[in-house]
Formats: structure tokens, C-alpha cells, sequence
């Protein structure tokens, strides 16, 4: 019995499962190829707050990752386009 979905000779249209690392390389190459590159960026307070009154970020989404990358994004869309 297989538990790791590994495909082996006797079961070869199994899927091979990845390990984490190489998930991240997958990404990480994906992101290249697409001319991207993935960078943490540390923001102040100060800066949240002046995105919300850019109306860049919604009050709600001061502490919610994905929408302080969006709003980012959105503000670098006004700077450099």
C-alpha cells in the first residue's frame, strides 16, 4: 500500500509528491520565468496608514497580508505606470 503517492514501477501513473523545498523552486522558478522576484518588505504603521488614506487599503485590512500586498501593488501601479 502506498501512502506518500509516490509512483513506483509497479503503480507508474501515480502522482509523485514533492518535497516543501522543492515546491519552493518550482515557485521560485515560475516567478522568474513570469519576470517576477518575491522580496519581504517591512511597512510602518505610518505608512499602513497612509495607504488607507490613499484609499489604497480598506481600514480592515491594516493587519491582513494579502491585502497590504495588494495595496502595495496598487500603489506601485499609480508610481510607476
Amino acid at each position: 500500500m502506498l501512502t506518500d503517492l509516490q509512483s513506483t514501477p509497479e503503480h507508474p501513473n501515480l502522482p509523485q509528491s514533492r518535497s516543501p523545498a522543492a515546491e519552493r523552486m518550482a515557485r521560485h522558478r515560475r516567478r522568474r520565468r513570469d519576470g517576477l522576484r518575491c522580496v519581504t518588505v517591512e511597512l510602518r504603521e505610518t505608512e499602513i496608514s497612509q495607504l488607507i488614506r490613499c484609499r489604497l487599503l480598506a481600514p480592515a485590512g491594516r493587519a491582513d497580508p494579502f491585502a497590504l500586498r495588494k495595496a502595495v501593488h496598487g500603489l506601485f501601479d499609480q508610481v510607476f505606470r
